[in-house]
Parts: structure tokens; C-alpha cells; sequence
């Protein structure tokens, strides 16, 4: 091939122009050369070059024969769709009747709501039923939710929620897990402090979290409002009838209560306290901000339960259905507006303090703005005075509810206080103080008040009171009973008209026993109590020296 390439390129440098043709027909034969020979050349380049050998084609291993599906669900709890109809293990109408899917109590964890058992009976399953929608259940958080409750966790320092499991509920983290049992009202869940020193500042303490009583933490954010429903029913048994009926049906109490933070001021708190049984009318007004960053607080209101908390506990909170009248009327007498400070005195919070003035004018009707004056007494009231709290074993705060649901940890605290007391038509210094003990199902508070009034002769009084609470059936029956008396000093020196005399008060001794039933969570309550006092017969007002009643009522506080 090579020498006929030669010779064909020889032969075209001999041409002329008769040869034209001739030479067109030789480059043709040339190119032809060419071609065949670079195929040539590359054919042998290419020998050259190892060549993959040619793939091995593998038979495909034989499909075994198709296994027949069950035609029903054959296991319960697997988390497999069994017969392939798209419904798994309780969802699937073939394990309605089985013992695993039946209904075994309340659906507040993450395992009850994700077993596709209406667990409660409500007729609502897993994260359809509300209660599937609040802390600690993580089941039925939506992406947004679960985004904002990780950065939550990132940004505090309060440890992981500890997994549920069984008959257990957000109740049972209370007092348990390195929870010291100490926030569990809406003042000391926004006050930017560890109140109890459990690591858990306000609304990451479980107190704070899970007690249905504390609003100020609900997971919807911004202003709270509740109301708190009584209906009852009341038989008195003596025969005088002369201020009240024998048996009665009403509504015994509609509290009605807006709350939450002052726009703009961290830790800040408002309580509007109404109620409406006879006429619509504010009974409470609290706002508090704080002090720095220590928690030290600074509040004004409307000036009730300047020492004792009965009268500032939320009518949902007593135990036995009203606060002790006697142990509050002679002394807590109201005033227009109060203001005071307070905060810890020492940094673990064991020791804190309130210090508190206020003022007013006439005699006070309980509500605000309420006032009115008589026999043209338009005397200035005003009072001043302070209170200490000591927190011997546990945290405690005077807010917090006396009523049972839970059982409680081991807590020893009390409180003293004084003041000095300007009334439109008497003077007199006063002393409180208050002990509450609590461990396990058993609660016991016991207070006493005293005073000595300057005027017409002088005459000390005291009043005192005794309450015990015992839990019989966790979440289900508690029991609670209270003893008092008040006595006090004649005048020696009253004027002779009547309406220029201070309030007469009559000694009084008074026992009450109540038994709670729990008809829904702790929002449902239904109550049995029995009332019975003795009363000083003066002689001057026109009803028994006798009180004995039986009450029923059932509530529902939201």
C-alpha cells in the first residue's frame, strides 16, 4: 500500500496541460490511497490498545411467588398496616374491640396521643382531642410550633421535659423532677425571678407551666381572661327567718378576670378582678412592674388585703368555698388605692419583704371606687405598714392556692407583719401573721390578726383561724375544714349616737368542713359543706345568735 502511494504521487508531479483529465482521475486514486491507508494506520493503532472485553449477561434470580395479604389487622400494636387498607393498628375498625385499644385514661402525653385511641372517652382522638395541644405533648406541634419551641430551648437554660409515660400528666412534673413546688400563681410566674431557686425562672418552672390555676403562662400569648362559675344550693336549718330563706338556688359566685403583662415592660403583670352575682362591679385591681433586674417589684392596687391574703385569693382558690369573714372584716377595711415595694431580702429567696401606704376617704363598700360617707364623715383613711416572708423549707408565696389537686412537697413558710390603720371613724395599729405547713396530701395554714383601737375607751381585738386540707384521692377528693373566733373588748366610751360608733362586730366562733369533688381535671368542681356558728348576742340586731347551713355547689373555672 505504501509503494502504491508512492507511485501515485510521483506520477501527478508529471502532468501538462493535455493531461488535465488524466491528472484529475490520478488525485482522485491518490485521496482514495490516502484514506485507506490512515484506516489502515488507525486500525493497527487501535490493536494496540487493550480492548474491554464484552459483558457477561447475569440471569435475574427467580421472583419468588406473591405471599397472600391478611385480610384483616393482625397485630394491634405494631405500627404496621397490616391489610393494607391504610389504617393502622387502633385506627383500623378490625381492632376497635380489642383490650389494647380500649380507653385507658387521660390524654396528656405523647404516647397517648399518637395511639389512635380516644383515650378519654371525649369522642376526640390524639391530636383532633385539645388536650393533646398543650405542654408537655410534642406529638401534635406543627412545624412553626416546633421551630419556636426549639429556639425556646436553645435560648434558656431550663432542662429537656421528661418523657410521660402511662397514667402520668403535666400535673405530675409539679414538685417532682427538680421541681421545688414554689411558682404556681400569677405574681410569681412574671416576676423575672427564680422564686423557689429550682433553676426555672417563671414560665419554664413546671409549677408555673402546668397548674391550670396559673393563666399568665397559658400558651396563647398576650391578655388572659377567665371566669369562675358557681351554682348552689343552700339549706339553712334554724328557724328565724327573718334575713334569709331556708333553701335557695343561685348563682353563688361569676368572677370574671382580665389579666397578662403591660405592653413593653418585661415582667411586668395586671389583674381586673369583677364580679357580677348582683350588680357588675370591680372588686380587685392590681399592676406591677419591676424594680431591676433582682425582683423587686413596685405595684399599685386597689388596697385590699393590705396584710391577710384572704381577700385577695381568687374565689376559685378557697377551699372552703368563701374567705373568713371574721377574720378580715374588723381589720382589712379597704382603702382607695395602696402602693408598695418588695422583693427578696436575701438572694436564695428564703427571706422577702413588702412594705405598703395608701389612702382613701369614707367607708369603703368593698369594691372600686366604692365608697360612701355618712353623718357627713368625710375623713381622710390612709394606712401604712410591712410585712416579712420566711421560707423555712420550700418556697411559698401569698397567693398561692390552699386547694389540693396534687400531692405537694414537704413546705414550712410564714409571715408578720404590721401597720397602722386611720378609719373615718377609728384609729388603731394591727398585727398578722400566718403559717403554712405542707407535705404530701396534707396542707395546714393557720392565721391570726389582732388590733387595739385608740378610740372611745380602747378596746382589743383578735380573730383567729385554722385550715386543714387533706388530699383522699389524688386528682379525684380532697377534704378541708377550718375553726375560728373572733372576740373582742367593749367600749368604754361610745357616743351616743349609734351611726358616730365604729362597726360592731360580734364574737363569733365558727367551724366549717367541706368535701371537693374533682368532676373534670381541676377545672370541674363539685363541693359538699357544711356550715355552724355561734354568735354574741348583743341584743341590738334582729337574727340568730346561731348559724347552721348545708351548702352544695358545683363550679367550673376556666
Amino acid at each position: 500500500m505504501q509503494h502504491a502511494l508512492r507511485q501515485a504521487i510521483r506520477r501527478t508531479g508529471q502532468h501538462s496541460p493535455m493531461n488535465t483529465r488524466r491528472d484529475f482521475s490520478t488525485w482522485l486514486s491518490v485521496l482514495v490511497l490516502v484514506v485507506a491507508s490512515s484506516g489502515t494506520t488507525l486500525a493497527q493503532v487501535d490493536d494496540d490498545v487493550p480492548q474491554p472485553e464484552a459483558p457477561t449477561t447475569v440471569e435475574p434470580a427467580p421472583t419468588p411467588p406473591p405471599t397472600a395479604q391478611p385480610t384483616r389487622e393482625t397485630v394491634c400494636d405494631d405500627g404496621i398496616d397490616n391489610d393494607g387498607d391504610g389504617l393502622t393498628d387502633c385506627a383500623d375498625a378490625d381492632c376497635f374491640d380489642t383490650p389494647v385499644c380500649e380507653v385507658h385514661g387521660p390524654e396528656r402525653n405523647d404516647e397517648r396521643c399518637s395511639d389512635w385511641i380516644d383515650n378519654d372517652g371525649d369522642g376526640l382522638i390524639d391530636c383532633d382531642d385539645s388536650d393533646c395541644q398543650a405542654d408537655p405533648v410534642t406529638v401534635c406541634r406543627g412545624s412553626a410550633q416546633d421551630f419556636q419551641s426549639r429556639q425556646v430551648q436553645a435560648d434558656d437554660t431550663a432542662r429537656d421535659l421528661p418523657r410521660l409515660t402511662g397514667d402520668m400528666t403535666a400535673e405530675d412534673l409539679i414538685g417532682n423532677f427538680g421541681d421545688n413546688h414554689g411558682e404556681r400563681d400569677d405574681y410569681t410566674c412574671s416576676d423575672g425571678i427564680d422564686n423557689d431557686g429550682d433553676g426555672r425562672i417563671d414560665c419554664q418552672d413546671f409549677g408555673c407551666r402546668f397548674d391550670p390555676q396559673v393563666t399568665v403562662c397559658n400558651q396563647s400569648p398576650g391578655y388572659r381572661f377567665g371566669v369562675v362559675a358557681g351554682v348552689g344550693f343552700s339549706y339553712d336549718f334554724q328557724e328565724n327567718r327573718s334575713i334569709r330563706t331556708a333553701a335557695d338556688v343561685n348563682f353563688t359566685r361569676l368572677q370574671l378576670r382580665a389579666l397578662g403583662p403591660i405592653p413593653y415592660l418585661d415582667n411586668s403583670f395586671f389583674l381586673l378582678n369583677f364580679r357580677a352575682e348582683r350588680s357588675f362591679r370591680m372588686t380587685f385591681a392590681h399592676f406591677q412592674v419591676p424594680l431591676g433586674k433582682s425582683g423587686h417589684f413596685v405595684a399599685i392596687n386597689s388596697g385590699s388585703g393590705t396584710l391577710s391574703n384572704q381577700l385577695i385569693i381568687s374565689v376559685a382558690k378557697q377551699p372552703l368555698l368563701d374567705p373568713a369573714f371574721y377574720l378580715v372584716n374588723a381589720f382589712e377595711q379597704g382603702n382607695g388605692a395602696v402602693a408598695e415595694v418588695g422583693g427578696p431580702l436575701v438572694a436564695s429567696n428564703r427571706v422577702a419583704f413588702r412594705v405598703f401606704a395608701g389612702g382613701g376617704a369614707g367607708f369603703s363598700t368593698g369594691n372600686v371606687g366604692g365608697r360612701f360617707f355618712r353623718n357627713e364623715n368625710e375623713n381622710f383613711t390612709w394606712v401604712a405598714g410591712a410585712q416579712f416572708q420566711f421560707n423555712v423549707i420550700g418556697h411559698f408565696s401569698r397567693f398561692d392556692s390552699p386547694l389540693m389537686y396534687t400531692p405537694m412537697p414537704l413546705g414550712l413558710g410564714f409571715w408578720a407583719g404590721a401597720k397602722y390603720d386611720q378609719r373615718a371613724t377609728e384609729r388603731y395599729p394591727a398585727g398578722n401573721a400566718s403559717l403554712w405547713f405542707r407535705t404530701g396530701w396534707i396542707s395546714l395554714r393557720a392565721e391570726t390578726y389582732a388590733k387595739y383601737v385608740l378610740d372611745f375607751g380602747g378596746s382589743f381585738q383578735m380573730a383567729w383561724n385554722a385550715q386543714l386540707s387533706v388530699l383522699l384521692w389524688p386528682k379525684r377528693l380532697f377534704f378541708a375544714a377550718d375553726v375560728g373566733q373572733f372576740t373582742a373588748q367593749e367600749y368604754s366610751a361610745l357616743p351616743a349616737e349609734f351611726d358616730q360608733r365604729p362597726t360592731i362586730i360580734r364574737d363569733e366562733l365558727r367551724i366549717r368542713a367541706a368535701l371537693h369533688f374533682w368532676w373534670f381535671r381541676n377545672i370541674g368542681l363539685l363541693t359538699l359543706m357544711f356550715d355552724e356558728g355561734r354568735l354574741q348576742d348583743d341584743g341590738r340586731f334582729d337574727t340568730n345568735d346561731r348559724i347552721r347551713r348545708v351548702r352544695l355547689e358545683a363550679q367550673y373555672r376556666f
